[in-house]
């Protein structure tokens, strides 16, 4: 039995959302690689959880971290722009075991 790890499957696509200002609908999409159907699937469900929270929502927090496990399972690289909404809110950090 090998204890060597596979190698990383490559991303699926690369994702950038935009931020497009105060003026509903918030955001946009690009994409500079990628399977044009995955992308479009992934883009309607951040729409479903974006699209009317602008980054000063409080909401705005618990769906980003949604988007981003989204994009994680989905193999598909994420980024932001403007870049500090990135880290606007870091990650929760994982609950302490008992």
């Amino acid at each position: 039995m090998s204890d060597v790890a596979a190698p990383p499957e490559p991303p699926k696509a690369h994702v950038t959302l935009i931020y497009v200002g105060p003026v509903a609908p918030h955001w946009d999409i690009r994409s500079d690689f990628g399977d044009r159907q995955v992308v479009e699937e992934f883009w309607a469900r951040v729409q479903a959880r974006l699209v009317l929270l602008p980054p000063h929502d409080p909401q705005f927090r618990r769906n980003r971290e949604r988007v981003l496990r989204d994009a994680e399972r989905e193999n598909i690289l994420l980024s932001w722009d403007p870049p500090e909404l990135a880290d606007l809110y870091p990650p929760r950090p994982a609950p302490a075991a008992s």
